[in-house]
């Protein structure tokens, strides 16, 4: 699958299969290609712009209130995915109005964090076999590089890409830089990755 990174926690997926997966759309480019599913962790506006994204007649928006309801995370599948919803909160984020995502596609599978700093529910995750972990380092809304790292090691995911690393930039390069982590991967926006 090919994943871009449009800045600030805006991810475009594209699996083996065709189906393309926006999640937190926000600005950067990218958009043109239809949607099958928009998938949003919680809705400050940096995350949550839903119009953005080209979309097909079919195309699901799946947010916040629908992968948590009632205290319960939902689990979906879609398509060629499976999208469980995870835990995801901070002193700036209400932990009933956010959720993290896991998705698995393709025998991977990513965890795109949504906006939170370390918390207990992590240890969980750890049995997951998390490919790729997507998590927020801006030191302002959400944990720190540092704190991110520690994250990385708790769930013990393969690889690590920081993203959300600046409270008012698309993106900060020095502060990704900065993840002490042995497999990181570093995007710079727009960039795109197979994996």
């Amino acid at each position: 699958m090919k994943i871009l990174y449009q800045g600030r926690a805006s991810l475009r997926i594209i699996t083996n299969e065709g189906t393309v997966v926006y999640v937190d759309p926000f600005m950067g480019e990218g958009y043109d290609l239809p949607a099958d599913i928009i998938l949003v962790t919680h809705q400050h506006g940096d995350h949550n712009q839903i119009n953005l994204p080209n979309k097909k007649n079919d195309c699901l928006i799946y947010q916040n209130f629908d992968a948590l309801k009632d205290g319960k995370y939902m689990t979906l599948d879609y398509k060629d995915l499976q999208i469980e919803a995870v835990p995801a909160y901070n002193k700036n984020h209400k932990k009933e109005e956010c959720v993290g995502y896991l998705i698995k596609a393709e025998n991977k599978t990513l965890y795109i964090a949504g906006d939170t700093s370390k918390i207990p529910e992590m240890e969980e995750l750890a049995s997951k076999n998390i490919d790729y972990a997507f998590l927020p380092a801006d030191g302002f809304y959400n944990m720190d590089i540092e704190e991110a790292a520690e994250c990385a090691k708790i769930i013990a995911c393969k690889y690590c890409i920081p993203i959300h690393t600046s409270p008012d930039q698309l993106y900060c390069k020095s502060t990704a830089e900065k993840l002490n982590f042995e497999n990181r991967i570093l995007m710079d926006v727009n960039q795109e990755i197979e994996v």
